[in-house]
Order: structure tokens, then sequence, then C-alpha cells
């Protein structure tokens, strides 16, 4: 796993990533820009770590890499041993044994 010093670092290599996804798919700045419908500007800012994040949600489906958003926010997933023992949502909290409450 690949730590890095700062957040800029970060949004950096996120940014590299993406210039190489475009190169590989053989598009331009501009033809990214306006397959995802956004301006240029914003995606050359996006490659270079400095961009927002409609602007990556809108150059990740462009380029067939939404799926790379459910990595970034999983759906928790539902813990079986969590879930009350008589399937019913718990009504109140239940003081410990041995403390008043």
């Amino acid at each position: 796993m690949i730590t890095y010093a700062t957040q800029a670092e970060q949004a950096a290599a996120l940014g590299e990533r993406l210039r190489a996804l475009r190169l590989e798919r053989n598009l331009h700045q501009d033809a990214l820009a306006a397959r995802a419908g956004v301006a240029l500007n914003a995606v050359k800012n996006l490659e270079s770590g400095r961009g927002t994040i409609r602007t990556l949600v809108a150059v990740l489906r462009a380029l067939g890499r939404d799926t790379w958003l459910d990595a970034l926010a999983p759906l928790p997933t539902i813990n079986p041993l969590a879930l009350p023992k008589a399937g019913r949502p718990r009504q109140r909290a239940r003081a410990s044994r041995g403390t008043a409450g």
C-alpha cells in the first residue's frame, strides 16, 4: 500500500492516474471534457490534483470508471451479530448489571 505524506501528494497521484487512464483511452483533454460535460480547465485542474468532486464524478463516468466511486465509499454491510436476538428492533437501552441507571 502506498502512503502519502500530504493530501496534496495524494490528490496529485489521483490526477496522474486519471491522466494515464485518459491517455490509455487515446483521448485528448478537450475530448474528455466534452464527453464529461465539463470545461477543459476543469479536466486540467483534476489531472493536476486540484479539482472538485463534481468534476471527478463526471470524468470517471465519461471514462467508464464510475465503479471507482463505489470503492471510495462502500455501502456498510449488516453485521449479523449486531442484530437483536428476537428479530425486533430495540425500544430502549438497558443498564448494565451492577450499575444504577
